[in-house]
């Protein structure tokens, strides 16, 4: 039963038609002590809640009557209505412990799909203490494709991708860089019911505020001087399936205003055209960066973070799970014998031991990068601790004062190269970090991996 609370007959009427419609029972009530009053006498499995009630018109009501059904019924979400003028309010409701929030004028479709993937998720809700499945129990009900390991931590993370894999909830990807956050995504995707559509995946951090509209929403010939043809947008080419926004803490603030309203009605314009288009899309962000610190700095929006995180997902480090690395390393070590031809390899105890005990600010990209480099240094079937500090001392090193190049040697394109490489290697591929040493923005670092064909 859903319990839809609004002072507007018409919009009960219109909500009660669309649920009954879709196959839901609901009920309705006019105001907060009504809806109340009702919760105590029956069993209900969500409240759809409008925030203004009769003349007051600043949500406060809405926002008390949110407090009282989190306290007295802690497990029964509760969806938010509000108009788009005033998302700050839904944001405040999510805070309060609201699971979603719809806006006025709504789409039907878009306001079912929220109530399946809340009562999904609510349906999905399982006791703190239960036990964590193992990973051959994870095995052989989901496919997690690359993401290897049974360390707690990751367990955890897995058993969630299953849990929230079969609804079409938001998800939001943290960890640092190297810890499989592109993995996890295509992971939920690969489980979902939108396994047989497109997969599309956009590093923000490389989409530079010009080109943002033309690439995530497409254009028509003629739109600016150099669109010869239409292009299809990164939104179009995933409908029906999934969209992962990658480094999406790299999005300027203008861009954060366009993409929050595609995100929020699925719909957009095309640039040069001014028909509004529909887009069916599951959403999977990521970031290696604190969102809610750039959120209190004013530099993310707050309303687009409560509208991509309905569910967060953290990975933890590689120095987190250590007891992983032997199953990651013999991954690796499988690869790059096939690749190079070494079938013989292996690695040796000692060595074992020595990787488990470095700090790899990297994860789980350096260590893959790590071993590959050993098999390559080393011609003894046996890798040793050796090979791989021989391989570490092998890596490009920050460039300094005493062993610049010669005058003259090289080209200013060739030294940025070289400057680049050098980092990536010194900071283990952590984007954020050689961005902050070379005193670059990532947006800027990415269009120089582009220019110059660095792989990362």
């Amino acid at each position: 039963m859903i319990l839809i609370v609004d002072d507007d007959p018409s919009v009960t009427a219109s909500l009660g038609l669309l649920l009954k419609r879709a196959g839901y029972a609901t009920a309705t009530a006019s105001g907060p002590a009504e809806a109340l009053d009702w919760l105590g006498h029956h069993a209900c499995s969500l409240v759809l809640q409008d925030m203004n009630f009769s003349r007051q018109t600043t949500g406060q009501e809405g926002l008390e009557l949110l407090g009282r059904i989190r306290r007295q019924w802690p497990t029964l979400p509760v969806v938010l209505i509000t108009a788009w003028g005033s998302i700050q309010l839904a944001v405040e409701g999510m805070k309060a412990g609201a699971a979603d929030f719809v806006t006025k004028p709504w789409s039907n479709e878009q306001i079912l799909q929220t109530l399946r993937t809340v009562l999904g998720l609510a349906g999905a809700a399982r006791p703190a203490d239960e036990r964590l499945p193992t990973r051959e129990e994870l095995d052989a009900g989901f496919d997690f494709g690359e993401l290897a390991g049974e360390d707690p931590r990751l367990l955890r993370v897995l058993q969630m991708i299953g849990r929230v894999s079969a609804t079409d909830a938001s998800v939001l990807i943290t960890g640092e860089s190297g810890t499989g956050k592109e993995l996890a995504a295509d992971a939920i995707h690969r489980n979902s019911r939108r396994r047989s559509g497109p997969f599309v995946k956009v590093n923000l951090g490389g989409i530079s505020a010009s080109l943002f509209e033309s690439e995530m929403f497409g254009h028509v010939r003629g739109a600016f001087t150099d669109a010869r043809q239409d292009r299809k947008g990164r939104f179009e080419m995933a409908h029906g399936g999934t969209i992962f926004l990658d480094e999406i803490g790299d999005l300027d603030p203008g861009s954060q205003v366009k993409l929050l309203r595609v995100l929020q009605d699925r719909t957009y314009e095309v640039l040069g055209s001014s028909q509004r288009r529909t887009v069916d899309v599951r959403v999977i962000a990521a970031t290696n960066r604190p969102l809610a610190e750039l959120v209190a700095r004013g530099e993310f929006r707050e309303d687009l973070l409560y509208r991509i995180n309905l569910i967060t997902l953290h990975l933890p480090p590689l120095r987190a799970r250590a007891g992983d690395i032997p199953i990651l390393a013999a991954r690796f070590l499988r690869t790059a014998a096939q690749v190079y031809r070494r079938d013989d390899v292996r690695i040796g105890a000692e060595a074992m031991r020595w990787l488990m005990q470095q700090p790899w600010p990297g994860n789980i990209r350096q260590l893959r990068q790590s071993i590959e480099r050993a098999v390559l240094v080393s011609d003894q079937p046996g890798l040793s601790a050796a090979d791989f500090q021989l391989a570490s001392a092998m890596e490009p090193q920050e460039a300094s004062s005493d062993v610049l190049p010669p005058v003259g040697s090289m080209t200013m394109d060739e030294i940025e190269k070289a400057m680049i490489v050098k980092s990536l290697a010194h900071h283990g591929g952590n984007v954020s970090r050689v961005a902050e040493a070379l005193g670059l923005s990532r947006a800027a670092l990415y269009r120089r991996f582009e220019k110059y064909e660095i792989p990362v």
